[in-house]
């Protein structure tokens, strides 16, 4: 980078920073953590495990709540998943936290073997999705959609806010086979209910209707791409945004629906490598069905070993910050 020409302001938070939230943005403590314990009171084959992250799941709220059902496995995702499954055997039903490198990297045959393959009603809760954390590749989890993605009869959740994340939790309980769900923990922002929105498995939804771009998002991307349009009001440039919290199975009617309104670009933009996520997935339905955008581009993640430093920092450079976000759509529409 040139010194000379460059002359944003150094951004130096902390490497650590697991929370998305920007200042002064209302948000909501541990929505997982206490969803699950609403749902749970009422639902004793609920129990709750953990990989030694409980505080860093917001599991820590169940544990306190039902110590009987809680059952902390110690730095062994492995083991986490082969006893997760066994319990689903008995009828129990587990959610299982870590984060999301370690569950998805680290115990990925555990899931497709011991749980995914008997269809095994265990709920896998990862935090530090994608780009949420500044502390490098082993803690980045950037290929995790495409794992998971990759397994026969796995759900597949990517959630945006504190509102989606406590809608989604009786609703993947009550689902019969294994969910993967990205979790956002700590203070997670809340912004959908803005929008009248509810979440419903397996389904996307309309948030902002727009005549210039549709824009089909995930996880915090959706957040983002709601300040994204905001800002391009100020161009004349409408945005429409898709929320599409259930990666799989998609929903693949709305999708097409959408995308067949004629004229407009399309981007999928997502917290995750371009390799495997939403936006391969999102392309490939298109190209099945025959449906062709006038443009299609995707805005995630590269292919890429990513840097460790502060989150701001590490989303303006790979392009997922509202400005870089902003930048990007009037570049395409050029």
């Amino acid at each position: 980078m040139n010194a000379v020409t460059d002359k944003k302001p150094r951004l130096t938070t902390s490497a650590m920073i697991a929370s998305i939230a920007s200042e002064g943005q209302r948000v909501q403590a541990a929505p997982f953590g206490k969803a699950l314990v609403e749902y749970a009171a009422n639902h004793p084959e609920v129990v709750g495990m953990t990989a030694d992250l409980a505080k860093y799941t917001d599991l820590h709220l169940f544990a306190q709540a039902f110590p009987e059902r809680f059952f902390q496995m110690g730095m062994a995702e492995q083991l986490l998943m082969g006893a997760a499954g066994g319990m689903a055997k008995t009828g129990l039903v587990p959610f299982a936290t870590t984060y999301a490198v370690f569950g998805t990297r680290r115990a990925y045959d555990f899931i497709h073997q011991v749980i995914a393959e008997e269809n095994l009603n265990v709920k896998i809760c990862c935090a530090l999705p994608g780009l949420t954390t500044g502390y490098g590749p082993s803690h980045q989890a950037t290929e995790d959609l495409a794992m998971m993605r990759a397994i026969p009869g796995l759900t597949v959740v990517d959630p945006c806010d504190a509102l989606d994340i406590e809608q989604a939790v009786p609703q993947i309980a009550v689902h019969q086979g294994p969910v993967y769900m990205r979790l956002l923990r700590g203070n997670v922002p809340l912004v959908l209910d803005e929008y009248n929105y509810k979440f419903e498995l397996g389904k996307a939804k309309m948030l902002r209707e727009g005549n210039d771009v549709l824009v089909i998002s995930s996880g915090f991307m959706t957040m983002r791409t709601l300040e994204v349009a905001k800002q391009l009001e100020a161009d004349k440039v409408n945005v429409a945004v898709l929320h599409c919290p259930t990666i799989k199975p998609l929903d693949d009617a709305t999708i097409l629906a959408e995308v067949r309104k004629s004229g407009r670009l399309v981007v999928v933009a997502e917290n995750h490598s371009v390799i495997g996520g939403l936006g391969e997935a999102v392309a490939g339905l298109l190209m099945r069905e025959g449906v062709m955008p006038s443009k299609f581009r995707m805005l995630g993640l590269p292919d890429a070993f990513l840097d460790a430093g502060a989150l701001p920092t590490l989303h303006d450079r790979y392009g997922i910050s509202v400005e870089k976000m902003s930048a990007s759509l009037k570049a395409w529409l050029a």
